[in-house]
């Protein structure tokens, strides 16, 4: 709830031993969760009552070996939102509609298979997780950023490098290479929404602080592959006749440029 840390997965149906299956699959990668926050579903539902006879029927056995003791106390708690009330939930079905969305658009109704589906799942999960959320450190030589994926990895969210095979038919595409470019237009599209959503959009009325030296900055750019964000570092400012700030020099991994803050969508003062 905190990092807003998307994990996705794949069931074969809205059953309880799907949802039961895939659960089993997220304590296994990230750990049992003490408290799931669910939607009213009757698989949730249904899940939640199996788990509870499970529970119970541990507490019940007389084995008093550790592996069962432990087991019987790993308990999860169920927190639900009221039925037909979607938007109780609105902190992770936010996350979850933008990439749905997007899903339609690229994936669309394209025949791929379990593998490969699950494939590009765990490339769209690594994309969402990749996102900057704030600086590290308040250095200004510093230009690493705090993302998802530290919280789940302990380390940024890389992509493996690939090339782009946008100008290949599609009929002479393999089925990975045909996944990347799913991923390519998912990856765009989501992002683009992500930083116009960043962007500061007041009224004539409210007048907006000026940018400060140091500041970190998310510049929006076009034609970045996936899970990479261009991070710098404002080191000079040019005000205008007025003293408001438009233009700034920017410190970036790659070297030092001069923009517009219209295309710097995001900033922490940190």
């Amino acid at each position: 709830m905190a990092t807003k840390a998307v994990h996705l997965d794949i069931v074969g149906d809205l059953s309880a031993d799907s949802f039961i299956a895939a659960l089993k699959r997220l304590a296994a990668r990230r750990g049992v969760p003490k408290t799931l926050f669910c939607d009213n579903g009757t698989n949730f539902v249904g899940a939640r009552r199996t788990l509870n006879e499970f529970a119970r029927l541990l507490k019940t056995q007389q084995a008093k070996d550790q592996v069962v003791r432990s087991c019987s106390a790993d308990g999860i708690q169920f927190q639900f939102i009221p039925p037909r009330t979607p938007h109780f939930g609105g902190i992770w079905e936010a996350a979850v509609k933008s990439l749905k969305n997007h899903l339609r658009r690229t994936v669309g109704n394209a025949n791929l298979t379990a593998e490969q589906m699950s494939t590009f799942f765990a490339q769209a999960e690594a994309c969402l997780n990749s996102r900057p959320l704030t600086p590290i450190s308040n250095n200004p030589d510093d230009l690493d950023v705090l993302t998802p994926g530290h919280f789940l990895v302990h380390r940024p969210l890389i992509a493996i490098p690939k090339p782009s095979y946008e100008e290949i038919a599609t009929n002479r595409l393999s089925q990975w290479q045909m996944i990347q470019e799913y991923l390519r237009p998912l990856w765009k599209r989501w992002s683009t929404e992500y930083l116009s959503g960043l962007q500061q959009r007041t009224r004539w009325t409210h007048e907006r602080d000026n940018i400060r030296i140091g500041t970190m900055v998310l510049v929006k750019e076009d034609n970045l592959p996936p899970q990479k964000w261009r991070i710098g570092r404002v080191i000079e400012i040019f005000p205008g006749k007025d003293g408001h700030v438009r233009i700034i020099k920017l410190r970036t991994p790659d070297g030092v440029y001069t923009r517009a803050i219209t295309r710097q969508p995001a900033q922490d003062s940190q």
